[in-house]
């Protein structure tokens, strides 16, 4: 029977380093963001709910998804973003739990679930064990500032909008940790795949 990992961390840790290293291992990835941005595309039931409930005014003229539009008026409006997520989280999980039972049923002998909202969204009931990507805040804040050109100010308003990294870790079944060189973390991530008789 196929092992589930949950794969999460918190922003600017580097999940997306661990989840390309875990497909070099050859374990099939889930990724709950492309999910998500495909249940928007023309055609699928979620576009359809956003058109119904938010107008044509959130579409492109080619009728795809204006997201900038669609985001301006929901991050203003918290009602609105409940409308929101309600239309766009059933299709995202529905999505997510048919990919994961299709690559268990292919024999894989793991299949990683990257969530990046794993612990706040409750989701752990889809996945058998837990992997947190954590770095210390400073190094999250520096990379943060970095990657999106942001002020520290900002940077650290992020941060703190989600579960801190030092949680995830404490409530994870294992944590890699992500401050040092590609090749460290490479060797984490092998080291536990043995543990857990993966590879």
């Amino acid at each position: 029977m196929a092992i589930v990992i949950g794969l999460t961390g918190s922003i600017a840790t580097g999940k997306s380093t661990v989840s390309s290293i875990l497909k070099e291992h050859g374990l099939p990835i889930v990724d709950a963001d492309q999910i998500s941005r495909i249940v928007v595309e023309p055609g699928e039931r979620a576009y359809q709910g956003i058109v119904d409930t938010f107008g044509e005014e959130v579409l492109y003229e080619d009728g795809t998804l204006n997201r900038k539009k669609l985001g301006s008026i929901v991050f203003t409006d918290e009602s609105k973003r409940e409308q929101l997520n309600a239309i766009v989280h059933p299709e995202v999980r529905r999505k997510m739990l048919e990919q994961r039972d299709e690559y268990v049923k292919k024999g894989y002998k793991a299949v990683v679930m990257d969530i990046p909202l794993l612990f706040e969204s409750r989701l752990t009931h889809f996945v058998d064990r837990t992997i947190v990507v954590y770095v210390g805040e400073e190094t999250q804040l520096k990379r943060l500032m970095e990657r999106d050109n942001s002020s520290r100010e900002e940077a650290l308003q992020r941060i703190h909008s989600q579960l801190s990294a030092e949680k995830k870790a404490e409530m994870a079944d294992a944590v890699i940790h992500n401050e040092g060189t590609i090749q460290e973390t490479n060797e984490q991530v092998h080291e536990l795949l043995r543990k857990w008789e993966i590879i």
